[in-house]
């Protein structure tokens, strides 16, 4: 079944609480003004009883740790600095002190050493399942149900589903994602190729352009889930699309042959030299430019990788030039052949603490209601090629593709009939750091097998569930 693209990701409807109050110090009149700011509803300020007293306009501050480092992300960067400058100008007295931070060591050092000590910041990127539910557990987030029904966008979000823990709303996405290979387009045409419509084919081709004395596909995994992208696609399609959700409920095995078959794909496209050697060693910023600078000829990679083939961007000369196709069927593979690595994990959360101080919850109310908005939603996928989270019409997404490679990512992830979220929002952490840190640089290295993998990778799973049963 094909989809559209405002059906894109999974609809998933929110089951609000309805709550109308703002915390528990709203019950004053300071607190009544308060909401008012909070809210930045001008017909309620203007409505306010004279005897309210005045917002207060003292000098305070919040962090916003966010992850938009490095020049590729600049676009996005700019969208959140005037999501920043508009909140400033709505809150009197605040000042936000931004905090970049690389994306995978906010998720898996410092943001998790925050919320043990305590002391996260106000507003932070938060990934969504698994790690959500977890802080949400603990407290440790804002339930942001009673905001969402506030400014009246609790129906607005294709899928919050990543972000939900007992029916209540602890995140929000940003936008999504799908992953599959961008391509030198100027090179296939040389070669009188076209994107592989067969898996045979496309080995082929990453034989053919070996042979040419060029790299076949960009590799860096010096942080593992870079190479842990294409792995991970590698065993849903020996094994199937849901395999990996049924490894945290026992109902599968990480040592399943179908999976083993997906690992021993991986290493045998290194062991032929696919990826360029000493690829252990290389940051993610490094696997970008083997791509753009034409070295490597295929780059597996998420659908956020199409904002570096822009005007100003470190792609900007292959504009035109880049494609982009999913993974073709692999004989025998189990399941859905066309489903497609799909996500709307990424996204901010806030500290539960934040809600218990009328100021800087009027602050949070203010940055959701510009942040999470179709103008935003647009701007993120037009400069930036971030897929919305939020629901758009038809008829506004097609006026606002007019990027050829977006149009091209859009016909894939339309003719994909199913999809599946990534092996870190589906395993508990102990599992990902596992497979992340160790085994897949361990298999790439040649310190271990796809079969010794999968038995480390399951001894690790089933502690993992003991733990919580």
């Amino acid at each position: 079944m094909k989809k559209s693209m405002t059906l894109l990701l999974t609809l998933i409807f929110v089951t609000s609480a309805l709550l109308a109050g703002c915390g528990g110090n709203n019950n004053n009149a300071g607190g009544n003004n308060g909401e008012a700011a909070a809210t930045n509803n001008g017909g309620a300020a203007t409505n306010a009883p004279a005897t309210e007293e005045p917002v207060s306009t003292e000098p305070f501050e919040m962090t916003i740790r966010h992850t938009q480092v490095g020049a590729d992300k600049q676009k996005r960067l700019a969208i959140l600095e005037d999501v920043v400058g508009k909140v400033q100008e709505e809150v009197p007295g605040l000042t936000f002190k931004l905090d970049g931070v690389d994306s995978d060591v906010n998720r898996k050092e410092k943001l998790r050493g925050e919320m043990a000590a305590g002391n996260p910041p106000e507003i932070f990127d938060l990934f969504g399942s698994p790690d959500s539910k977890i802080y949400a557990k603990e407290g440790k987030l804002l339930d942001l149900t009673p905001i969402l029904e506030e400014l009246g966008i609790q129906d607005k979000f294709s899928n919050l589903d990543p972000f939900t823990y007992e029916g209540k709303i602890y995140g929000l996405p940003i936008g999504g994602s799908g992953e599959g290979f961008f391509y030198n387009k100027e090179y296939y045409t040389s070669k009188g190729w076209q994107a592989p419509a067969t898996f045979a084919e496309l080995e082929q081709q990453l034989a053919d352009i070996k042979a040419d004395g060029k790299v076949p596909m960009a590799g860096a995994s010096k942080a593992g889930w870079v190479p842990l992208m294409l792995a991970n696609h590698l065993w849903s399609r020996y094994a199937g699309p849901d395999i990996t959700a049924k490894f945290a409920t026992g109902e599968a095995k990480w040592n399943d042959p179908n999976v083993i078959k997906g690992f021993a794909k991986y290493k045998e496209w290194v062991d032929k030299g696919y990826f360029k050697k000493g690829e252990l060693g290389f940051e993610y910023a490094e696997y970008t430019t083997q791509f753009t600078s034409g070295e490597a000829i295929l780059m597996y990679d998420g659908t956020w990788k199409s904002s570096v083939f822009k005007p100003g961007q470190s792609g900007e000369g292959l504009i035109g030039k880049v494609g982009f196709f999913n993974i073709p069927a692999v004989e025998g593979g189990v399941g859905d052949q066309t489903a497609l690595m799909r996500d709307v994990n990424n996204g901010y959360g806030f500290s539960a603490a934040a809600g218990e101080d009328e100021r800087q919850l009027a602050a949070v109310k203010s940055f959701i209601k510009n942040m999470f908005n179709e103008e935003m939603q647009l701007r993120g996928l037009v400069e930036d090629g971030v897929l919305p989270a939020m629901k758009i019409d038809q008829n506004v997404l097609n006026e606002n593709i007019t990027d050829d490679l977006m149009s091209e990512i859009v016909a894939v992830l339309n003719n994909s009939a199913s999809s599946f979220p990534a092996f870190d929002s589906l395993v508990q952490a102990d599992v990902t750091t596992e497979i992340s840190n160790i085994q897949i640089q361990s298999l790439i290295g040649g310190q271990t097998t796809p079969e010794k993998m999968g038995e480390a990778l399951q001894k690790i799973q089933e502690e993992a569930n003991a733990a919580v049963e």
